[in-house]
């Protein structure tokens, strides 16, 4: 079965779709925080990143499986503790393109 392109980006509809979803999943504020953190220390658990955000355990939770269930992130359980990466690097090249945006 052929992949459908789209006309003015010459990417496959699939392809687009799944940019699309990953975008939607780190359009926010602590998803973007999340993605800055594991950048700079690569690996983190989950008590590791509630001090560095301050927020709450919950809400934390639901961000990262979120991420995780798209594939952005992956994490490993050591001892008592989850800990969580970046699976997919590349990421970061977005959040460095928002950033030197001059959208108002």
């Amino acid at each position: 079965m052929e992949s459908t392109t789209d006309s003015k980006t010459g990417i496959s509809i699939e392809k687009l779709e799944k940019a699309c979803a990953v975008l939607k999943t780190i359009a926010h504020p602590v998803r973007m925080s999340i993605i800055e953190l594991l950048e700079k220390n690569t690996r983190m658990n989950v008590g590791e990143m509630q001090e560095q955000l301050k927020i709450e355990q919950a809400a934390l939770s639901h961000h990262l499986i979120a991420m995780k269930d798209k594939k952005i992130l992956k994490c490993q359980r050591e001892g008592k503790n989850m800990v969580y990466e970046l699976k997919e690097k590349r990421i970061i090249k977005i959040l460095e393109c928002v950033a030197q945006c001059e959208c108002d």
